[in-house]
């Protein structure tokens, strides 16, 4: 009977001690749960009318998170667009020419310059001829010349106003419209792009988990006005001397115990191996640590349930890679 118990008694004791032994294909090291965050931050001046979601809400990619007050904006963008009318018209004026009832004037001016034109030049031929034979006198003949170089040049400003009634503008004075029609559509397109920017938007999907600005509030740009977490896959980043960096790879699997979890392992994969030696982070708590040589390892974990919270000790083991391979 006695032999009996002393067997039941050390087979417990027997697995206990293999059980309890130290797996040497195991790499075990702690880190931190860390997620991506996203500080999103305003890109205009102005205060804070709304917003949209609360610490902990769920936001998707492109919701809008916050609005901030556009109205000198909006009142700005007419006066441009006025701005743009305005440059249209212009250039189309220059692009048109005159109206009909301009260049029909222009043309009957010229023909009335040109009648009174050979007037005076059948004048002047007559007297040159009667100045000849002296039937006019010199006087006469001079007048009829001065007639003539009157009515060449009336015809001339008659013939170069018609000219530039018809073509209004020259080409250099269309393209100085052309540009100041572009660059009222450049600041009107700004004022749009400032206003369009007033809408604060999620530029990822995630959790909002900080708020940095109430409504209300002014905002500069570039202040963060909220936080985005993504939490549906977290990391945790560990530190391991080069003999054991040797022994994993990429893709490798990982369990992530967490305290507040026991006995509850959250499977990982090794997504990144620093491929550059480093001192051990400071927030290391041993001196001894810190001044050793290791490499970053990031282990990604997925968080569907959300359990995993940024900020939680964890432990990492790693299975190596010598290990069955």
């Amino acid at each position: 009977m006695r032999s009996k118990i002393i067997v039941v008694v050390l087979i417990p004791l027997a697995a206990l001690a293999c059980s309890g032994g130290k797996d040497e294909k195991a790499i075990t090291a702690s880190g931190t749960i860390e997620a991506i965050e996203v500080n999103v931050a305003s890109k205009v001046s102005g205060q804070i009318l709304s917003l949209a979601f609360d610490e902990g809400s769920r936001v998707k990619p492109g919701d809008v998170l916050a609005t901030i007050d556009h109205a000198a904006a909006d009142i700005q963008l007419r006066q441009a667009e006025a701005g743009v009318k305005l440059a249209e018209a212009q250039l189309a004026l220059l692009v048109k020419g005159s109206r009909k009832e301009d260049i029909q004037q222009a043309e009957a001016a010229l023909k009335q310059a040109e009648a009174g034109l050979q007037v005076a030049s059948d004048d002047a031929r007559r007297m040159r001829e009667l100045a000849k034979t002296g039937s006019v006198t010199s006087k006469q003949k001079d007048d009829a010349e001065a007639r003539l170089i009157v009515a060449e040049a009336q015809r001339t400003a008659a013939a170069e106003t018609l000219n530039k009634v018809r073509r209004l503008a020259r080409p250099e004075e269309i393209q100085a419209a052309e540009a100041r029609l572009a660059q009222a559509r450049a600041a009107a397109d700004l004022l749009a792009k400032t206003i369009a920017d007033c809408a604060i938007t999620a530029p990822a999907g995630g959790i909002v988990t900080h708020k940095a600005l109430e409504a209300g509030e002014l905002v500069s740009p570039g202040a963060t006005v909220v936080t985005v977490s993504a939490l549906d896959s977290v990391y945790v980043m560990i530190y391991l001397p080069e003999r054991e960096v040797g022994r994993i790879r990429l893709g490798d699997a990982a369990e992530i115990e967490i305290d507040s979890y026991p006995g509850r392992p959250f499977p990982g994969r090794i997504t990144y191996i620093s491929p550059e030696a480093e001192f051990t982070p400071k927030n290391v708590q041993t001196r001894e640590d810190r001044i050793k040589l290791v490499f970053g390892v990031k282990v990604e974990i997925e968080n569907r349930e959300g359990l995993l919270k940024p900020g939680l000790p964890a432990d990492a083991v790693l299975r190596a890679a010598d290990a069955g391979r």
